[in-house]
C-alpha cells in the first residue's frame, strides 16, 4: 500500500460519526446538552429521575397520568429473585461492584425467557425491569458485601428514596435526595460515548439487549469513562486537606500526573453539566459539613483552568457529593448504571429500528505474508 493510498486513522474514533440519533446532543451555541431537546439542567430541575426516562424511552415528557401508569410498573418490577439473590451471596467479599452487577445483569437474562426476543415492545418491558432491578442489585449486594441482611424495596418510594432505603435502611432528608435524583438526570444520557457505542455494536449483531448492557457495564467501568468518579473521590482523599491542596495539584502539573475529573471529547468549554451539578454538590457540603472538600476543589480547579484551559466533568462534583451522601467509593460507578441503564437502552431500541452491522476497517502494519516452514526447520525468534 502506497503512502498516498494509507487511510487516515481515527485513534479512539476521534471525529468519526457512526449513525445519525434522535436521543441527545450538546448545542455548542449554548454548550447545553439535552435530551430530545431538552436542555438536561431545566429537566433536573423540574423533573424527577423517573419522567426523564420515561423521557428518553418514548421521546416525549408523561403526562401526570402517563407517569403514574410508569411508576406503578416500575415499582412492581423492583424486587428480584431468590435465584438472583443466591447468586450475589456467592461472589467474594472482596469483588468491585460493577463487577457483581455485570454478572448480575447477565443473569436477569438467564432468567429472561424471552430474552432472545429484540422486538421494542420487548425491549421496553426488559428496559423497565432492568431500571426497577438495577438499584435493588446494588444495595442488595453493597449489604451483603458488609455482612449485613438485604432490605426489601418499598413501591411507596420514588427510584432514589427507595435507593436510599434499600442501601441505608432509611430515607435522608428530602434535599438529599434531591441531589441524589439531579445526578441520575445528568448521569442518564450523553451520545456516543464508549460504553453507549459498545451497547449499539452489541445489538448490532442481533444479539439482546441484556448482553448490551453487560457489556456497557464492562465499558463504563475504566477509571476513563465512569469509573472516573470513583477515581476523584481518591484524589480528594489523597490530597486530605486544603492547606496541601495547592501543592498537590503544583506537583501534579510539574510532574504531569494525571489529575481526574478535568476534561471531556466533547466539550471543549466546560461540561455543561458540571455547574448545576456543583451547585447540588455544595447543597451537600452544607447539610454533611463537607466544605473542605468544596475549597479543596475550588482549588485545584482555578489552577488547573488558569495553567492548562482544561475545566471539570461532571464527574469532579459528583464523586465528593456521592461521598457525603454516605455512599462507598465503590458503589460510585454502580450508581452511575442506576442512571445510565436508561441512555443505554433508548440507544440499543434506537440501533434496532434501523440496524446496520457495525464492521469497522484497520490498516494492516504486521509482519507480510510467509509460508509456514516444518517444525524441524524453524529457528527461535
Amino acid at each position: 500500500m502506497t503512502k498516498a493510498a494509507t487511510p487516515t486513522i481515527a485513534k479512539g474514533l476521534a471525529g468519526v460519526y457512526s449513525d445519525v440519533t434522535h436521543i441527545s446532543k450538546v448545542f455548542e451555541e449554548t454548550n447545553t446538552l439535552t435530551y430530545f431537546g431538552y436542555p438536561v439542567q431545566e429537566l433536573a430541575a423540574h423533573c424527577r429521575f423517573e419522567e426523564v426516562a420515561y423521557l428518553l424511552w418514548h421521546g416525549e415528557l408523561p403526562t401526570a397520568e402517563q407517569l403514574k401508569e410508569f411508576e406503578e410498573q416500575e415499582r412492581a418490577e423492583r424486587e428480584i429473585s431468590p435465584q438472583l439473590m443466591t447468586v450475589l451471596k456467592q461472589f467474594r467479599k472482596e469483588a468491585h461492584p460493577m463487577d457483581t452487577l455485570r454478572t448480575a445483569v447477565s443473569f436477569l437474562g438467564v432468567e429472561d425467557p424471552e430474552a432472545a426476543i429484540i422486538s421494542k415492545p420487548s425491549n421496553l418491558r426488559k428496559s423497565l425491569k432492568m431500571l426497577a432491578k438495577i438499584p435493588t442489585i446494588v444495595a442488595a449486594d453493597f449489604r451483603l458485601q458488609r455482612g449485613l441482611e438485604p432490605i426489601a424495596p418499598r413501591k411507596d418510594l420514588s427510584m432514589s428514596e427507595n435507593f436510599f432505603h434499600m442501601y441505608f435502611g432509611e430515607v435522608p432528608d428530602p434535599k438529599v435526595v434531591r441531589c441524589f435524583d439531579a445526578s441520575l438526570t445528568f448521569y442518564a444520557e450523553h451520545g456516543f460515548n464508549a460504553s453507549t457505542f459498545t451497547a449499539r455494536t452489541i445489538v448490532s449483531s442481533l444479539s439482546d439487549i441484556y448482553a448490551a448492557v453487560t457489556g456497557a457495564i464492562g465499558s463504563l467501568k475504566g477509571p476513563l469513562h465512569g469509573g472516573a468518579n470513583e477515581a476523584v473521590m481518591h484524589m480528594l482523599l489523597e490530597i486530605g486537606e486544603v492547606e496541601k491542596a495547592q501543592a498537590w495539584i503544583d506537583d501534579a502539573l510539574a510532574n504531569k500526573k494525571l489529575v481526574m475529573g478535568f476534561g471531556h471529547r466533547v466539550y471543549r468549554n466546560g461540561d455543561s453539566r458540571v455547574p448545576y451539578m456543583t451547585k447540588y454538590f455544595h447543597d451537600m457540603a452544607e447539610i454533611k459539613d463537607g466544605k473542605k472538600w468544596v475549597e479543596i476543589e475550588n482549588i485545584l480547579s482555578k489552577t488547573f483552568i488558569e495553567q492548562k484551559g482544561i475545566h471539570p466533568n461532571l464527574d469532579f462534583p459528583v464523586g465528593p457529593a456521592y461521598y457525603l451522601m454516605g455512599f462507598d467509593i465503590p458503589v460510585f460507578t454502580p450508581i452511575f448504571v442506576i442512571s445510565r441503564i436508561t441512555g443505554w437502552t433508548a440507544h440499543v431500541m434506537e440501533q434496532l429500528e434501523h440496524n446496520k452491522l457495525m464492521r469497522p476497517l484497520s490498516v494492516y502494519e504486521g509482519v507480510p505474508q510467509r509460508p509456514v516452514q516444518p517444525i524441524g526447520e524453524r529457528k527461535a525468534a
